[in-house]
């Protein structure tokens, strides 16, 4: 396979100009002192459509020659990919149809029709989805526009490094989030031939990392397990095209796992200002980890914020698995003597601690309970892990046996 070179980058960077934003490039400080090193953050979650995707759906379709474009593009995706194409091919006055599973996101579903796609529903998975897009496709015409294996794709996600070198010149690592492999391989190709010093890592989701094992198998492999929040990530199987450029260029790829995605959400949405979906922040997650101190960080390090197209009933429920995972939100279940004053006296300690009372629920039906007995269900919010302990500790102090919730 011909490996793309910057010549095809820098027409994708002359084509995308005039239409796609330059993103900012912002300095982190709270993730430059738990990194140990200057941190700036790349926002494509502020991009057209909310990601980096339509970049390379815009390079790829306004390469088609006419012939194609009159017959039209279809694609099939879940979300990000979707809205790329829809506004895309929009821009370029051609039609576009869409196929997505039954599931998908309501808003995504609204806003990829709203960018002027026809959308169909098919399947209850995403593969059901593209094997109605490959149908339609043979049947119609239509070009086929993949996600990340095609070099028109790769190319023109790899115009985000190009921003990046222009924005910081002094770069001197760039962690990318990476399903497929085209923002990873395309980030990757641009620093390879303008600043080859430059430390290229991607970021997985631990439960649908697919990467890690391809790489050591020296081709794309299939992930056996698929299992995370982060579904713009959760791909199976990496592309040919950007496997092979990935192989070539980059010099790691890290996985992070789901309370690592949900503590990263929260950062941003907290101290950044910024919505930033969980496949967006798994960049930011790698430098939380546990783990960080191995990224072999070096220089000043770009973060990309691959999108931002949350759902926000997700967002809803990830904001409290942040909270939790980042101590600051406690979950507990108790059982009383069911006697006047036991839920005032329990509420009394918790009070001294300092801590926040979120939710409370009493009841007397449980199957377990004793005829005197009552179970209670207690929701706190906490300044922190230490001050979780703390509250802990005061209960049991008190005489309580307190059981955690996850």
């Amino acid at each position: 396979m011909d490996l793309i070179g910057l010549d095809r980058i820098e027409a994708a960077a002359g084509l995308l100009a005039p239409v796609i934003r330059r993103t900012p490039l912002v300095a982190s400080r709270v993730l430059s002192e738990k990194a140990g090193a200057d941190v700036l953050l790349k926002c494509e979650n502020l991009q057209r459509t909310g990601s980096f995707k339509p970049r390379g759906a815009y390079n790829r379709i306004a390469n088609l020659p006419a012939a194609d474009r009159a017959r039209g593009v279809v694609a099939a995706s879940a979300g990000n990919h979707a809205q790329g194409v829809a506004w895309a091919a929009a821009s370029l006055g051609i039609e576009s149809t869409v196929f997505m599973p039954v599931g998908a996101s309501l808003p995504k579903l609204v806003a990829t029709r709203a960018y002027g796609a026809t959308v169909q529903q098919v399947g209850e998975i995403i593969d059901d989805s593209l094997t109605a897009a490959l149908e339609f496709a043979e049947h119609t015409g239509a070009t086929l526009i993949h996600p990340f294996d095609h070099a028109d794709v790769v190319a023109g996600q790899a115009t985000v490094a190009l921003e990046i070198l222009e924005q910081q010149p002094q770069v001197g690592t760039v962690l990318v989030p990476t399903g497929g492999g085209g923002l990873l391989a395309g980030v990757a190709i641009a620093l390879h031939h303008l600043a080859p010093h430059v430390r290229v890592i991607g970021v997985q989701a631990a439960g649908a990392a697919a990467w890690p094992g391809s790489l050591a198998a020296g081709k794309p492999v299939r992930a056996q397990h698929m299992s995370t929040m982060a579904d713009g990530i959760a791909v199976g199987l990496p592309g040919a095209v950007p496997f092979a450029h990935v192989a070539e260029f980059v010099d790691t790829v890290v996985t992070v796992d789901e309370e690592e995605l949900s503590r990263a959400l929260l950062l941003c949405l907290e101290r950044a200002k910024l919505i930033v979906e969980p496949a967006g922040a798994a960049g930011v997650a790698a430098l939380m980890s546990t783990a960080a101190r191995d990224l072999e960080l070096e220089g000043q390090v770009a973060v990309i914020l691959s999108g931002g197209n949350i759902d926000p009933l997700l967002l809803t429920r990830v904001i409290g698995h942040g909270l939790s995972a980042a101590g600051r939100y406690l979950a507990l279940r108790l059982t009383l003597s069911d006697r006047p004053g036991a839920l005032s006296g329990l509420l009394s300690v918790v009070g001294k601690t300092g801590a926040s009372v979120v939710d409370v629920a009493h009841s007397r039906t449980g199957t377990s309970l004793a005829v005197d007995e009552v179970e209670v269900s207690l929701t706190l919010e906490t300044r922190g892990p230490n001050h979780r302990a703390d509250v802990l500790g005061a209960l049991e102090n008190a005489g309580y046996a307190v059981r955690v919730e996850d």
